[in-house]
C-alpha cells in the first residue's frame, strides 16, 4: 500500500535574478493507493501530477530539491528515508521524456538495463526481452540505435524496459504523449497485462480515452490538491459535457468533431519535388516525388510512429544537409540556408531549444525584427506570454517548469518569430485541455497573419481544433494529401480509431 499523509512539497529553484524561490508542487496532500490498484492522475499542467509520481519513485527528495514535509510510505516504509536504489526494486518508472531515462545507445541493451542493475540472471533477462518484444510486437525495434527512433518508439522502448524489470509498482508520466493510435493501443494492452498481474499502476495523463476501461480510480488535481475523485463506475458514465466542465480531455474519441472555420482554396503553392533523405543505415527516411500544398494554411503531418513525419519537417526546415530535391515557396526555390532563414521549428523535445535564464528572455530571443525597439520586443513578449498563461513564469528559469509549461514556452518563441513558415513537432505533448485549446487559437492567429504552419501530431482533438489540411505519411512516402473539412473529418477519425 502507498500512503501520503499531509504531504507538502515545494520545488527549490532560481529565478532570472539568481534569487532562490519556492515553486509549489503539492499541498496538504492525503492519498491511499491499495495494492493492485490502477490510479489515473489528471488535471491542468502544473497541477501536481508529476510531483506525486516523483514522490512515489523517490526522485523527490533524492534528485529534485525542495522543501518536503509529511509522510510518504510504501507498506509502512518511508520513501524519503529509503535509498533510491532500494525503492527502484519496488517501483518502475516511465517518464514523459523517455530520453531522460536512457543509458544506452542500443535499444536491446536499454531494455535490459534496469533488470541488469537489479542483478537479474542474464538468461532470464534474454528470455524476458524475447517475451516482451513478442507481446508488445516490437521485434523490429530491437538492436536499433536509440538516436534513430521516433519519440513514440523511444517511449515504447522505455515501457519495454519496465516490462522486463517487472516491479510491483509502476508509475508513468504522460506515457502516451508522443504515441500514435497503434502505439497507444499497444500501451493499453501492456497496461492491461500489468493490471492482470496485480501490479499497482499510477499514471499521470492528459489523454484519457484509452484508460477508461482500465482505471479503478481517477483523481483530478488542481494547485497541488485532489479536487475530485472518481471510481470506475463514475468514470464509465462520464459524458463529453462532463469532461469539458472538469477541464479534462474526453473519455472517447467519438465525441470529438471539427470545430473551426474552414478557409478558401485560393492559395499559392508550397511544393516539394523529388524530395529525398536517407539516414546512414539506408532504411529510414523520406521519398517524395511530388507534393503540392497550399501556403497560408495549417497543415497536419500525420502517420504512425516511424513513418517519417519528423524527418520530413526537419528537411523542410533545412536541418539535414544531405537532403535531395527541390523545395519551392510561391514558385521560389529554397536551398538549405534559405529554408533555415524562412522556417522556425519547435522541436518534439523542447529541452533542446531552451537556452536562456528566463521564460521572457526565451521569447525575446526569437523576436528578430530589427525595426522593433527593446521596449517593443518586451511588450510583444509579454503579450504572447499572457495569451499562453505564462506571465507568472516570466522570470522563471525554463528548466524549472513542468513539461507542459516548457512546451508552451517553446510555442511562445515560435509565435514570436517573424519567419513565414512555422513548424511544430508534437506541440500538444504534455498539454491539458485548456492549454491545448489556447495553443490551437494561437496557431489560428498565425494563419490569419499569412504564415504557413506545419504540425506533426498524433492528437486528433488538436487537429480538429485548428488544422485545415492533412498530409499522411507511411514508410517515408505520402499516402494521403487533402483539405480537411467537416466531410473529410470522418475519414481522419477512422485513421485515429484504427
Amino acid at each position: 500500500m502507498i500512503e501520503f499523509q499531509n504531504v507538502d512539497f515545494a520545488y527549490t529553484t532560481v529565478n532570472a535574478e539568481g534569487k532562490t524561490i519556492q515553486e509549489n508542487g503539492i499541498s496538504s496532500f492525503d492519498l491511499v493507493i491499495r495494492d493492485g490498484e490502477f490510479v489515473v492522475l489528471t488535471g491542468g499542467s502544473g497541477c501536481g501530477k508529476t510531483t506525486v509520481t516523483r514522490l512515489i519513485n523517490g526522485l523527490i527528495p533524492h534528485y529534485y530539491n525542495g522543501k518536503l514535509s509529511g509522510s510518504i510510505t510504501i507498506d509502512g516504509k518511508s520513501i524519503p528515508d529509503t535509498p533510491i536504489y532500494e525503492t527502484a526494486k519496488r517501483v518502475g518508472s516511465v517518464f514523459q521524456n523517455p530520453r531522460s531515462q536512457f543509458f544506452n545507445v542500443n535499444t536491446t541493451d536499454e531494455i535490459a538495463f534496469a533488470a541488469e542493475n537489479q542483478c537479474t540472471e542474464p538468461d532470464s533477462i534474454k528470455s524476458r526481452i524475447a517475451n516482451t518484444a513478442a507481446h508488445m510486437q516490437i521485434e523490429k525495434l530491437l538492436n536499433r540505435s536509440i538516436f534513430e527512433l521516433s519519440g513514440g518508439e523511444k517511449q515504447i522502448i522505455a515501457c519495454a524496459g519496465i516490462n522486463v524489470l517487472s516491479p510491483d509498482i509502476i508509475v508513468l508520466d504522460e506515457p502516451s504523449s508522443n504515441l500514435d493510435s497503434n502505439a497507444i493501443m499497444k500501451l493499453k494492452a501492456i497496461l492491461a497485462d500489468w493490471k492482470s498481474q496485480g501490479k499497482t499502476i499510477i499514471i499521470a495523463e492528459h489523454r484519457l480515452y484509452f484508460l477508461r476501461e482500465l482505471a479503478d480510480r481517477m483523481l483530478l488535481l488542481d494547485q497541488g490538491r485532489i479536487v475530485k475523485e472518481l471510481e470506475s463506475k463514475d468514470i464509465d458514465t462520464l459524458t463529453f459535457a462532463d469532461t469539458e466542465q472538469m477541464g479534462i480531455r474526453p473519455m472517447s474519441l467519438k465525441n470529438i468533431s471539427y470545430s473551426h472555420e474552414s478557409v478558401s482554396e485560393d492559395s499559392e503553392l508550397f511544393t516539394l519535388e523529388n524530395f529525398m533523405f536517407t539516414y546512414k543505415n539506408g532504411k529510414h527516411g523520406i521519398n517524395i516525388p511530388m507534393l503540392e500544398l497550399p501556403t497560408g494554411r495549417i497543415i497536419a503531418i500525420i502517420g504512425h510512429n516511424g513513418a517519417g513525419k519528423s524527418t520530413l519537417v526537419r528537411n523542410i526546415c533545412g536541418l539535414e544537409r544531405n537532403c535531395k530535391g527541390i523545395m519551392k515557396i510561391k514558385g521560389k526555390a529554397l536551398k538549405a540556408k534559405g529554408r533555415l532563414r524562412n522556417c522556425y521549428m519547435i522541436m518534439q523535445d523542447v529541452n533542446h531549444q531552451l537556452f536562456t535564464e528566463s521564460v521572457n528572455d526565451e521569447v525575446m530571443l526569437s523576436i528578430t525584427d530589427k525595426q522593433m525597439t527593446e521596449t517593443d520586443k518586451l511588450q510583444r513578449s509579454q503579450e504572447i506570454l499572457s495569451q499562453l498563461d505564462l506571465t507568472v513564469y516570466s522570470d522563471t528559469h525554463p528548466m524549472a517548469l513542468s513539461g507542459g509549461q516548457k512546451q508552451r514556452t517553446a510555442i511562445a518563441s515560435g509565435i514570436a518569430s517573424s519567419k513565414p513558415i512555422i513548424i511544430f513537432d508534437e506541440p500538444t505533448s504534455g498539454l491539458d485541455l485548456a492549454h491545448m485549446k489556447q495553443v490551437a487559437n494561437e496557431i489560428l492567429k498565425l494563419r490569419k497573419m499569412g504564415k504557413t504552419v506545419f504540425i506533426v501530431t498524433h492528437d486528433l482533438e488538436f487537429i480538429l481544433s485548428c488544422c485545415d489540411h492533412i498530409v499522411r505519411l507511411e514508410k517515408g512516402q505520402v499516402v494521403e494529401n487533402y483539405t480537411l473539412n467537416k466531410d473529410t473529418g470522418a475519414g481522419l477519425y477512422q485513421f485515429f480509431a484504427n
